[in-house]
């Protein structure tokens, strides 16, 4: 017998057999239709097949990347640059994936693609045909507007897919011997999903949201995991290397029955384990034998009923802010407990609301799920609610394997991130992690996520040895001034520093790990106006500088732009709070009139130092740009040594008859990283990318002290 697969579209189906006679039929009506301006990361929807128009080999579509692109590159003209279509525009698949820490730009079927040193997501294209058992959208879901529908015929009833729900339980058991010196863990081994039923942690399943225009759409999301809890697992052990942190606290049973405690409670021995020194096993918090296992679906998590109001929040504190949440065993059911409570009392003092802080959570354990994403609850009392029914996931203090889940999965558009707020994790740890997290945390920071550690009852100084990664905190962090790190000697004080940790969250100039070397310098070209130039080169001058603007993040609050042009004399063209748009800015580059005359460099300088930099805010990079193409009629040292003593780094781009050594004495050292020669204006542009990924380079080298 023939082996058979099929593909279940929206409108459209496919079959095809294999072995013997076949036969395939497509019936494509519902593929949705983008425009060549569109970028992937403004499309939800994980995995997608769109057609794209003709048209859209164009340098205004911008695309960033070979082969694996960031996501605000325009989906169609990427197509074209990988050679999936050409400029006649065809059908396209788009997948999303991890975002990068470096995009290569190159030169492909008649599109140049530019450098980038990282993106938070990316996306891969191929050939427009389905892939088996995944089902695909006929309406693409916009992350800035409401869906999109396709214009097509109409759908008969049914067409229509239902998302498949799945909630597989598995049960873990437990037994403690009667001596309380061995524990026998019994791991549970979750079921093989199914390709109709299976969530992918980086790339969920695609599944199709119709948006009736009037009516108003219900919250909802797409889980990145599904997982199921279970409340009646009993207590795991710990690694021996990780420490036992109850035994002083437990009392000398005295005679046969009598009961042991944990910290002061009266919890008898019928429902919690009595611990001993050698078992290893810490803060266990059983449920008694034959208690209901509990359940959740990745639905009852993930896509809770609409809210009853949406709250403005606090406009003051605008976050988008994960909490770790610690899941494992070591942390014990009680102090669980107080963790939600806290986690409840900061969503209270946050103020959380769509005009302000937006919090989601992920618990860690062995592995890592989330709870709920940004958007999922968008008022406190909602969310407090949610936090209540957590229930423990038990295993190691996996962080590090967690904050790579973050970084690469949980500030996406699908998940709520605005774009516009700091993103900011804080990691709740009891103790000690049992894998590293300097790498992942690195990662983090440089794709711009602030990350707090609250450690709870750390490591004593006879019990450090036991440390897997030492200073993993300082580590971690994105500045090892304290302001980043909160030491809580107790679980049972940790109710007391919710004020103080809300306060830094909602500080915003102190987010320093938001500022990334595209959004966060004062930038100032300093342009060569003399004869020797000539008009048509002026022009493709100040190509080069919009070129490079281009590449920024442009407003009042992330990069500025300035410019200065210069012969003999100086004229300010632009300061850097003229602008605040990239458009605007653009604009105004486009719009500088060529001046001529000789060549005083060094008098430039000195007048960029006093009329733009002067100016700077006290948060920003000061990055100088300055382009000339001959030898200075005055001295140029002095000025550019006093302007590297106030704060500005200078890159020197040389053209034609530019001197090398006044090119080295403008530049910043190492003067090889900050100054470019170029034998002819139209080759200007090969230093784009360069001198992007330069800036970037040193930006990231900065001491996080």
């Amino acid at each position: 017998m023939a082996a058979a697969w099929s593909y279940r579209w929206h409108g459209a189906s496919y079959m095809s057999t294999a072995g013997g006679l076949g036969s395939i039929y497509f019936a494509l009506t519902d593929v949705p239709q983008i425009d060549c301006d569109v970028k992937a990361g403004k499309i939800i929807n994980p995995e997608f097949i769109a057609k794209c128009p003709p048209g859209c080999q164009d340098v205004k579509y911008r695309v960033y990347g070979t082969d694996i692109y960031a996501s605000f590159s325009s989906v169609c003209n990427a197509a074209i640059h990988s050679g999936i279509i050409d400029n006649a525009g065809g059908k396209i698949l788009v997948q999303k994936v991890a975002g990068h820490s470096g995009y290569r730009g190159s030169f492909s079927n008649g599109v140049r693609s530019l450098s980038l040193p990282r993106w938070r997501e990316s996306f891969l294209v191929s050939e427009g045909k389905p892939r088996k058992g995944v089902t695909y959208p006929s309406t693409l879901e916009y992350s800035s507007s409401k869906s999109t529908t396709v214009k097509s015929e109409p759908k008969k009833p049914e067409q229509d897919l239902k998302a498949t729900k799945s909630a597989d339980t598995a049960n873990a058991s437990e037994k403690a011997s009667e001596q309380g010196n061995a524990v026998r863990k019994e791991h549970q081994t979750p079921p093989v999903p199914t390709p109709a039923t299976q969530m992918a942690t980086t790339t969920p399943t695609p599944t199709t949201t119709t948006t009736d225009p009037s009516t108003t759409p219900k919250p909802t999301t797409t889980p990145a995991t599904t997982r199921t809890t279970t409340a009646a697992a009993a207590a795991k052990t710990r690694p021996g290397m990780h420490r036992v942190r109850d035994i002083g606290q437990i009392q000398a049973a005295q005679g046969r029955g009598q009961n042991t405690a944990f910290r002061g409670t009266s919890t008898s021995a019928s429902n919690r384990n009595i611990l001993r020194s050698n078992t290893g096993i810490q803060r266990q918090d059983p449920i008694a034998a034959g208690s209901p296992p509990l359940s959740f679906s990745s639905k009852e998590k993930l896509n809770p009923k609409p809210l009853e109001s949406i709250s403005q929040g606090n406009p003051n504190c605008k976050v988008d802010l994960s909490f770790l949440m610690d899941g494992s065993w070591s942390i014990g059911k009680r102090r669980f407990q107080l963790q939600k409570q806290f986690l409840g009392n900061v969503a209270q003092a946050l103020g959380i609301g769509s005009a302000g802080p937006l919090m989601g959570i992920v618990q860690y354990g062995d592995d890592h799920s989330t709870e709920f994403n940004l958007k999922t609850y968008a008022n406190s009392k909602d969310l407090r609610n949610a936090i209540e029914k957590i229930t423990q996931k038990g295993g190691l203090s996996n962080v590090g394997k967690a904050l790579s889940f973050v970084n690469k999965n949980f500030f996406s558009d699908a998940n709520g991130n605005r774009g516009g707020a700091p993103n900011v994790v804080v990691v709740m740890v009891d103790g000690w992690p049992t894998d590293r997290v300097e790498e992942a945390s690195r990662l983090a920071r440089e794709s711009g996520i602030n990350i707090f550690f609250v450690t709870i009852e750390a490591a004593a100084e006879s019990e450090k040895q036991k440390v897997i990664e030492p200073n993993f905190v300082d580590k971690a962090v994105c500045r090892t001034n304290g302001f980043y790190s909160i030491n809580v000697p107790s679980w049972f004080s940790l109710h007391k520093v919710v004020q103080p940790l809300v306060k830094r969250v909602c500080d915003t100039n102190q987010l320093v790990c938001s500022k990334t070397c595209l959004n966060s310098a004062d930038i100032g070209f300093v342009i060569d106006g003399s004869s020797s130039v000539g008009t048509s080169n002026f022009r493709t001058v100040l190509q080069f500088v919009a070129n490079i603007s281009k590449e920024f993040e442009i407003s009042d609050t992330d990069t500025r732009i300035g410019a200065v042009q210069y012969t003999y004399e100086q004229r300010l063209e632009f300061n850097f709070d003229k602008y605040s748009t990239k458009q605007d800015v653009l604009s105004a580059i486009k719009r500088i009139s060529y001046w001529s005359g000789g060549t005083s460099t060094g008098a430039a300088i000195s007048y960029a130092s006093e009329q733009l930099f002067s100016k700077s805010k006290p948060n920003k990079r000061k990055i100088m740009i300055l382009i000339t193409d001959g030898r200075s009629y005055d001295d140029v040292r002095v000025p550019a040594m006093a302007a590297h003593q106030n704060g500005v780094i200078a890159y020197s781009i040389g053209v034609a008859w530019a001197a090398q050594d006044e090119l080295e004495a403008i530049a910043t050292d190492p003067d090889k990283e900050h100054s470019f020669f170029v034998d002819e204006f139209d080759n200007l542009y090969r230093f784009v990318n360069q001198l992007i990924q330069n800036i970037c380079t040193e930006f990231n080298s900065q001491p996080r002290n």
